[in-house]
């Protein structure tokens, strides 16, 4: 039996849309007001190579504002270029985020690992009272 996978791509996080923008050796995204063919658009603008106006991305609501007139005006190859680049970086990012626990900066490594736990915890915390 076959199985079909669709995976929508809503850009919301402008860490890792910077991080894919290196990726692809463009410029960072610039925040502000940005002039496409027919309007104006608010959000974080990225330019893709060969296109004549940038790609806005609007990352409280996900969605991308871009105009290429069919393709004369820019490759939308280019377009999915960025997406793959951002899910890549979102996904690194959050593997980083939930890979390790956050530490306390005050404590350094040797005490974290050179403490003893009571006799009566398991190593996961459990409180194993012997009657």
């Amino acid at each position: 039996m076959s199985h079909v996978v669709t995976i929508e791509t809503q850009i919301r996080d402008p860490a890792a849309l910077a991080a894919a923008c290196r990726r692809l050796e463009r410029p960072a995204p610039l925040a502000g007001r940005h002039r496409l063919f027919a309007e104006e658009v608010e959000g974080l603008a990225v330019s893709l190579r060969d296109w004549r106006y940038p790609v806005v991305c609007r990352t409280a609501v996900g969605e991308l504002r871009y105009d290429t007139f069919q393709g004369r005006w820019g490759d939308p190859a280019r377009l999915d270029e960025l997406v793959q680049a951002y899910a890549v970086e979102k996904a690194t990012l959050e593997a980083r985020r939930f890979a390790s626990p956050p530490r306390d900066p005050h404590r350094s490594v040797r005490q974290l690992s050179g403490r003893r736990s009571p006799a009566n915890l398991s190593p996961l915390g459990v409180r194993h009272d012997r009657t």
